[in-house]
Order: structure tokens, then sequence, then C-alpha cells
């Protein structure tokens, strides 16, 4: 069998049909919302023509741009069987089958909600929930023509469509004060999430982060109860947490194997003595009450206000933040050697990188920031609770792999988190508004997770391309 250079491939009749139906889907959600929006007959044929046609040219140009090896038979060759219409679908659903399998998931999701929560199927429900399948399948199908970050890709479509479909469907859920506080929370998941993706880069996990979370949060209102100065028990507690990371990095550089468990026996460990502390006179053990001082309350309230305008400070602390990480991991040695190390142990040995200075230096950077969002949820919250940072302990996971930094390590990085926890907030700020319960959220969580790990993990891992 031989190539002919030159030679055009012709497009395969499933390829045309299913170019066809997605057009003919995407035109058609697009007519009905501007009938439901009330919009001229004639605009609305316009748009929905406009529509099918450039949708119909976008599938054709990228399904015409696929990889095809085209081969002629040479003389005395035995001739193939020609391909038949059961085949073809056999080949489609193979090359397609996490896209297909997340499509399949949300359809579930979605008549299991309708069927269990009052007054979910709504004519715009269904709308949106087409329109948000639709986003999805169109990213996850172009994402395969992205060579880099296909992952981020996926995620801000997703977050896109997500911030567009709560706008139809939920009122003010666009307006400036939804907005503000959907940028406080994801400022506090935000900076939760600063070590787990630095560890994560490493090849590592941190499991400790909610444990202390919520024991900064707790000792912080109890230090200051004794009369220590606030601005100093601020200082305290944040050096406490580094030290707690510090003791979790050079124990899981010693015990790599057990790294997970050794740093969720870390934060139980943590989260019981503070406990035992600060119940000591007191017959409520994990909860401290206490008077918080202003300042720290403006920092992370939603009232708060930062150089006279009106978002609380938390969240430029946030931007900030991220600013550096992003900029620093791609622009410093340290952050170069980190994600040589990340990438490949051996490679990184031989140029004297030390890693047991990296894997010391991100845990105890994990447990210093950790030990700030404890302090400023202690500002927005206004009383101490030990289990204010237990919903971080899935959180950070998920925004670190939405994102699409990879566990393995030497892929990613922050920016990708900051995508992950946006979408991750303004997915519960909709499922919220929507009236979901805590446990439906979950599993919704649990169903954006499984397509993005798979989206990355089909790709090879930097060590094999070392």
């Amino acid at each position: 069998m031989s190539i002919e250079a030159g030679f055009r491939p012709v497009e395969p009749p499933l390829a045309r049909w299913i170019g066809f139906l997605l057009a003919a889907a995407v035109a058609g959600l697009g007519i009905g919302f501007g009938i439901y929006q009330g919009l001229p007959a004639q605009e609305i044929i316009l748009f929905g023509v406009a529509t099918f046609a450039l949708v119909a040219w976008g599938v054709r140009f990228y399904t015409a741009r696929a990889p095809i090896d085209v081969v002629r038979p040479e003389e005395n060759a035995p001739i193939a069987p020609a391909r038949t219409a059961g085949g073809d679908l056999r080949i489609f659903i193979g090359r397609n089958r996490l896209l297909l399998g997340t499509a399949l998931a949300l359809i579930i999701a979605f008549a299991i909600a309708s069927f269990t929560v009052t007054g979910f199927f709504t004519v715009v429900t269904v709308i949106s929930a087409l329109v948000l399948l639709g986003l999805l399948i169109l990213a996850m199908t172009v994402s395969k023509f992205v060579v880099d970050n296909r992952s981020a890709f996926v995620g801000i479509v997703v977050l896109v469509g997500l911030f567009v479909i709560g706008a139809i469907n939920i009122r003010g859920f666009s307006s400036a004060f939804n907005i503000k506080s959907m940028l406080l929370f994801a400022s506090f998941l935000g900076l939760a999430c600063v070590g787990q993706t630095l560890v994560a880069l490493l090849g590592g996990l941190d499991l400790s982060i909610p444990f202390v979370i919520g024991s900064a949060n707790v000792g912080l209102l109890y230090i200051i109860g004794l009369g220590t100065p606030p601005w100093l028990a601020v200082i305290l507690i944040i050096a406490l947490g580094t030290l707690i990371g510090t003791i979790n990095g050079a124990l899981s550089f010693r015990l790599q194997g057990q790294a997970l468990i050794l740093t969720l026996g870390t934060g139980f460990a943590v989260s019981g003595s503070t406990q035992i502390i600060t119940s000591i006179g007191s017959s409520f053990a994990g909860n401290v009450f206490g008077t918080v001082p202003p300042w720290l309350k403006n920092l992370a309230a939603m009232n708060g206000s930062t150089f006279g305008l009106k978002f609380p400070p938390a969240i430029l602390i946030w931007v900030v933040v991220s600013v550096l990480l992003i900029v620093g991991l791609r622009n410093t040695v340290y952050g170069r050697y980190l994600y040589a190390l990340g990438g490949n142990r051996t490679s990184a040995a031989r140029l004297s990188i030390s890693e047991r200075k990296y894997w010391i230096s991100v845990y105890a950077i994990s447990g210093g920031v950790s030990a700030l969002t404890g302090c400023l949820l202690l500002g927005w919250s206004g009383g101490g609770f030990i289990g204010v940072g237990q919903p971080y302990l899935f959180m950070t996971l998920a925004a670190v792999v939405v994102g699409g930094t990879s566990l393995l390590g030497g892929a990613g990085g922050y920016g990708f988190t900051v995508i992950g926890v946006l979408v991750l907030q303004v997915l519960t700020s909709f499922l919220v508004g929507m009236g979901l319960k805590f446990e439906w959220q979950q599993f919704i969580f649990g169903l954006l997770i499984l397509p993005m790990v798979a989206l990355y993990a089909r790709s090879p891992h930097v060590r094999s391309q070392i």
C-alpha cells in the first residue's frame, strides 16, 4: 500500500450528517431563544440561517483538517472491503468515547434533577441545558485541534457558557452584587488552591489544607481573646501554618509513597490539638467566640472597601497573588526548576537541583497560605469554627483538576487553577440559584471532574517526552 501525495480524501457521509445535525441543533437553539425573547421574525430567520451556515462550515473545515492517511492499492494488491455505515458509526463512537460519555452523563443528571427537584423542568432550563451541552461538545470537539492548553480552552468555554445560562435563568445572577459575591468566595478558594497547585506541580498532594484553614480560623480568634494585638496574632498564625507545612514537606519527602496519608494524618493532629487547646475553660469545643477587629472584617466582608472602592480587599489580595504566581512560575529560576522536578526528577537531579529543598518549600507555602485563608474567613464569618475549612478538602482538588494541572506533576500552573476556581464558583452559584441542595452540587461537580481528568490524562505525560 502506498500513500499518494496530494490526493484529497473524500469526506465520509457520516461526517457530513453529523455536521448537518450539529448545525441544525445550534441554529434551532438560537431560533428558540429568539422566539422566547420576542425578537422580530426577520432577525430570527437571518440569524438562524447565518448560524447554521457558520456551524456547518466550521464542522466541515475542522473535519477536513483531521489527519487521514489516504492510500491507493498497488497493482495485484487485495482490495479491502468497503466500509459500511455501521463500521463508520463504530469508528465514530470509538474516537469520541469521552465526548459521548460526558454528554450522556449530563443528560442523565438533568433527567434525575427534573424528576426530583420541584419546578426544575421548565422551557428555560431545557433550552439552557441544551445550550450548555452544545457548548461542551463543541469545546471538546474543537479542543482536539488545540495542541497546547487544551483543558484551559474547554474550561473557559464552560465558564462563559455557565455564566450566560445563569444570567438567563436566575434573576440578578449577572448583577454587580452577585458578581462581587462570586469573586469574594472565589478568592477564598483561590488562595486555598495556591499550595495545592504548587504541590501538584511537584507530583504530590496536600490533604492538610482544610484542617490548617479551620485551625487558623479558630486559633486566631482565640489568640486575640488572650490579649494579643490582632496584627501580631495574624503573623503568628501564618508562621504556625508555615511551620506545619514545613513539617509536612520534610516528612513527605522522606516518605513520598505515603505522602497522601501523611498529610491527612498531620491535618487531623493539627485540628485535634487546636480543639483541645481552645476548649480549655470552655464547653464549646471547635468554636471560639469573640470580637473580630474591624480592619479584619473589612478585608473579607461583602461590604468591605478597597482604597475607597466598594469591593472587599480579599479579592485584590487574590488578584495580586495570582499575578505573582503566574508570572513567577514561568519566568523565575524557582518556577522553572519546580516544573523540571515535577517533569523528570532524574534529569533535575543531574542538574544539581535540590529536590528536598523544593519539596519542603512548596508544602511550607501551602501551610502559610492556608493559614492566611483561615484568617480571612474569620473576617468574613465573624466567629471561629473548626469546620470552616472542610469544603476545601474537595474543592481545592477539584479546582486544580478542572483547571488542567496534572496531578502527576510537571504540567499546568496557577493560571489553570484560576480558571478551575472560577468555573466551580460560577457553577456553585448557578446550582444554588436553581435551588439544588449540597449533595446535588457534589454530584454535578463529580460529573464535571471526570471528563476534565480524562481530557488531560489522554495526553502523554511530560516525562515520556523528555
